[in-house]
């Protein structure tokens, strides 16, 4: 249930309702505005009837959180979450990008990715030292050597890391290189390695399962969030359909759908959206007339050569003119943060 506390609700009031819900079993997640305070009680609503609550001094109304999902929704924190990364924010003003190749390969590879994609406007890096792949003959990444060469990128360009956390004995490792720990689709309900993640207080790069509703994806969301961590951003990365001309279909609207239900900052990632080159480009700049926070690009230096995801990867020259292109797209919205290229 969401606890509007009275404008002139005194610090004890709070205090007394607080106390109260906590003996009854429930946690309490405080929310103080300007004009109102506003307690989030999560819990078994059968253990204290909203009327009883209401009833509180203090207390102006009691209002009962339907959706499955409660600190994801958007009725418990009416106001947009911005995730702070490194000096950035997503979720905030400006559009975030983050670019870089679907696996780390080999130091000289990724050092010169991230060097042309800062060059580009990328905000962020991403790479993944550890890869959940479909065949167990195809390329796993590079474990611990990859998150070396992570943690030299980011010192030599400045962009913050995101990369995926596979298993929630690999958490302690890599969230000690990540700026973002990533979840991918494989994951989103490995319940586990999200309370794991949820536990370091990293930000929490959450994407969608492969045939995933909005529903489950937000309950997955809710597993980082009953950690206490709030820092949650999630990534439409497209889902399983009967279409098979693309890797996945790109669900577009799944963008407002999710900030009219939720709070929580959304970014997409048109290339495992589409699987296809040619393809990535359009999808971005939708995604951002959609109302997208971010974009999340595969850029390799070479990809007829690359040993994950080729196919969908832009090159470096590809991923400028893309850049290029977004930028009337963000502009136009007043989206155009003072980190981007000229």
């Amino acid at each position: 249930m969401i606890i509007v506390m009275q404008p002139g609700a005194t610090e004890a009031e709070q205090q007394g309702v607080i106390t109260r819900l906590e003996r009854e079993g429930f946690k309490v997640h405080l929310s103080q505005g300007i004009e109102r305070t506003i307690l989030g009680a999560i819990g078994d609503k059968t253990r204290l009837k909203c009327e009883t609550v209401a009833a509180l001094a203090g207390v102006e109304k009691v209002v009962p959180i339907l959706q499955p999902y409660k600190l994801a929704s958007r009725d418990f924190h009416p106001e947009d979450t911005r995730v702070e990364v490194g000096g950035l924010v997503v979720g905030g003003r400006e559009v975030q990008i983050i670019a870089g190749p679907c696996a780390v390969e080999s130091r000289a590879q990724l050092l010169e990715t991230a060097a042309a994609v800062r060059e580009a406007g990328a905000t962020m890096l991403r790479g993944g030292a550890y890869k959940p792949r479909s065949s167990p003959y195809s390329f796993q990444g590079l474990a611990t050597k990859g998150l070396e060469f992570l943690a030299e990128a980011r010192e030599r360009t400045g962009l913050p890391v995101v990369t995926e956390v596979m298993d929630q004995n690999l958490v302690a490792e890599v969230a000690g290189v990540a700026d973002v720990l990533q979840i991918g689709s494989r994951n989103m309900q490995n319940f586990a390695l999200l309370q794991a993640a949820g536990q370091t207080g990293k930000p929490i790069l959450l994407k969608r399962g492969l045939s995933a509703t909005i529903e489950e994806w937000l309950l997955a969301a809710e597993y980082i969030l009953n950690e206490g961590n709030s820092r949650v951003i999630l990534c439409e990365r497209g889902i399983r359909t009967f279409e098979t001309y693309t890797r996945n279909t790109l669900d577009l609207s799944a963008v407002p759908a999710v900030k009219h239900l939720s709070h929580l900052p959304v970014i997409v990632d048109p290339s495992h959206g589409t699987g296809r080159r040619f393809m990535v480009a359009p999808m971005a700049r939708a995604a951002l007339a959609a109302g997208a926070d971010g974009l999340m690009i595969e850029v390799h230096p070479n990809p007829q050569e690359a040993l994950s995801d080729g196919s969908q990867s832009l090159n470096p020259e590809e991923f400028a003119a893309l850049v290029r292109e977004i930028r009337p797209i963000m502009a136009a919205g007043g989206r155009l943060g003072e980190g981007w290229a000229s």
